[in-house]
């Protein structure tokens, strides 16, 4: 009995976590525009640290540690203008160096082809963006327990939803970066990279300034 229903927690949870795996938003952003660059190492990076990022988010919500965030309005508001001015930041440099013919994209690609196309800057970035948003922290305090199965370790069943979740991610990126590389010839043009700077520059501050006027 106990064994059909983690089985029937797994797959309900598999299907909430997947409809947001699909849902465009900035992690889709970052993946398909550093792999559309070429750098498939940072790309890698980057899926990385967004799911390192989710697995902390899901231990420490079976921890109960998250909680703390809905019990505690000024530990939500800290991390939440933390996270704004990082998206804010990341956005807005990425858009001016366009406009000043410094474009991010172009550096990116001069980066790849020195060798320096590493993969722990993409991870670092990809776990930043996640950790500073809030907004994951409380979806998992508030989604994660309801999937917890009466009587289930807490910890354990927690990790085991999270890594539903992280394998739904992996998969989904492994696509977005395949996908990514049909729109490199495009980007060998200098004037398509500060188009695809342009944009995602523009939708992160704008996932920033909608963190930021969150309540």
């Amino acid at each position: 009995m106990a064994s059909v229903a983690i089985s029937t927690a797994l797959w309900s949870f598999a299907l909430v976590v997947g409809l947001l795996t699909l849902t465009p938003g900035l992690d889709t952003a970052l993946i398909l525009r550093t792999a559309a660059l070429g750098r498939r190492k940072r790309a890698w990076g980057v899926v990385l640290g967004i799911q390192t990022g989710t697995l902390l988010w899901g231990a420490l919500t079976s921890l109960g540690v998250t909680a703390l965030l809905t019990a505690s309005h000024v530990a939500y508001e800290v991390l939440r203008w933390a996270g704004a001015a990082y998206l804010l930041w990341m956005g807005a440099r990425m858009f001016i160096d366009t406009w000043r013919g410094r474009s991010a994209a172009g550096a990116d690609e001069a980066e790849a082809l020195t060798g320096t196309d590493k993969a722990l800057a993409g991870w670092r970035q990809g776990m930043l963006t996640n950790l500073l948003n809030p907004k994951v922290g409380v979806f998992y305090v508030a989604v994660l327990p309801q999937f917890i199965p009466a009587g289930a370790p807490h910890l354990g069943m927690g990790l085991l939803l999270t890594g539903v979740h992280i394998l739904l991610g992996l998969t989904w990126s492994a696509l977005l970066i395949v996908f990514a590389r049909v729109l490199r010839g495009w980007l060998q043009r200098p004037q398509a990279r500060r188009v695809l700077d342009r944009i995602t520059g523009t939708v992160i501050v704008g996932f920033g300034l909608r963190l930021a006027a969150s309540k």
